[in-house]
């Protein structure tokens, strides 16, 4: 069991082959943003403070497909799947079609999604529209304070 001094591990892994990616910069933006995380509910005991790790795997659109049917009961890809024993799951090739539609980097979109992924583990929910309010105000704060760009373009890496 982990506390908010000591945060879960967190390994992200790429097991796809089609896009590139960064995933030294991941790796990084994702320590930052799980401590990031566990400040939001200090008080609160949720699947994240209670994890020893977390892995993030990098996968293709099939394999995502494959999970959101498997799991979902849906048909078709999504971009992120969080599962609450510490897995997240992110379709690289998703995010690589959402970084064009959205005018952003692939990167940016990449962290986006661990963030996302580590606040439903972290008892964020968006299924209302309330709640996706109060969940995208949480990754736009922790994606502020911990986007490899801000520090980089800052001076602190």
């Amino acid at each position: 069991m982990t506390t908010s001094s000591q945060p879960p591990v967190i390994k992200v892994r790429n097991l796809q082959r089609k896009i590139p990616v960064n995933v030294t910069t991941l790796q990084k933006l994702a320590a930052r943003a799980v401590r990031r995380c566990l400040q939001l509910h200090k008080r609160r005991r949720t699947e994240l403070s209670k994890l020893h790790e977390v892995f993030v795997w990098l996968i293709s659109d099939r394999r995502m497909s494959w999970l959101h049917r498997k799991f979902l009961g849906e048909e078709g890809t999504t971009d992120v799947l969080t599962f609450q024993h510490g897995e997240i799951f992110i379709s690289v090739e998703t995010a690589k079609r959402n970084a064009r539609i959205f005018a952003t980097s692939l990167i940016r979109e990449l962290e986006l999604y661990i963030v996302h992924g580590l606040l439903h583990l972290h008892e964020f929910d968006d299924r209302t529209a309330a709640e996706a309010r109060k969940m995208k105000r949480a990754q736009e704060k922790i994606l502020g304070d911990c986007s490899g760009s801000q520090i980089a373009a800052a001076g602190l890496n």
